[in-house]
């Protein structure tokens, strides 16, 4: 029976599953939705920010994180897993820093993190980490990359991608619309990707865009200026017969 072969995260089922990664694989898909988009020399991250409590202080809810002065990511999945997977990466870009006297390239520290994922599908007394990641960065030379990684510890690149909640629903949009023609379209790309999932506008939005050299926190008045823009965009294309 199944059961059995889900017990311990070492032992393949007959079939070839090991069923503890792909139940860490569903806790990802009930994450908050998160997006990523390459532009031509922009990246943009956008989240679905959860309502916060009326009494919390909503910086302590972040979905979005610099893991060094060039290198952003976004999550999905169980948070406490995010913030130990973040720490050792963040760790692994100072101890790069200081050995090799340079920042290292994004591929690396996503190969890292990858490596880490999968070292937790492989031991015993240990459970893989409940979180996708999208790790977007500037190489040396300025080319923008966003990379994705999963409880299995593979690794992709991609133009734009979407995990969490919804996101094949998100993925489908990004397919049919996706375009680098400028930064401005890249971000406005993001958001209405994420408003084509999240209710209620800007006040559940978090958008990073990361230039070259400078990485961004957009305000809510930046964001609901997106959120507007998209809108009005979507109320044309009605109007039109």
């Amino acid at each position: 029976s199944m059961s059995r072969y889900d017990r311990a995260i070492t032992v393949f089922s007959p079939d070839g599953h090991l069923f503890q990664v792909e139940y860490a694989l569903e806790a990802v898909k009930r994450g908050t939705t998160a997006v990523g988009v390459r532009g031509k020399d922009v990246l943009v991250l956008g989240v679905e920010k959860r309502a916060a409590a009326k009494l919390q202080d909503p910086r302590t809810m972040r979905k979005i994180v610099k893991l060094d002065d060039h290198i952003c990511l976004a999550f999905s999945g169980l948070s406490a897993d995010a913030r130990v997977l973040i720490n050792k990466a963040r760790v692994e870009c100072q101890s790069y820093r200081l050995n090799v006297e340079d920042k290292s390239s994004l591929e690396y520290i996503t190969r890292y993190i990858a490596g880490v994922q999968q070292k937790y599908t492989q031991s015993g007394g240990v459970r893989p980490f409940g979180i996708s990641m999208l790790v977007v960065g500037f190489d040396a030379d300025g080319t923008p990359n966003l990379y994705q990684t999963d409880p299995a510890g593979t690794y992709y690149a991609w133009k734009a991608h979407a995990i969490g909640r919804n996101s094949k629903t998100v993925l489908e949009f990004l397919e049919k619309h996706y375009t680098d023609e400028s930064n401005e379209e890249s971000i406005k790309l993001a958001v209405k990707a994420l408003l084509e999932v999240v209710e209620s506008g800007s006040k559940n939005i978090e958008v990073a865009v990361l230039t070259r050299g400078n990485v961004e926190f957009l305000d809510d008045e930046q964001i609901e200026k997106y959120v507007q823009m998209v809108e009005d965009e979507k109320a044309e294309e009605k109007k039109e017969p």
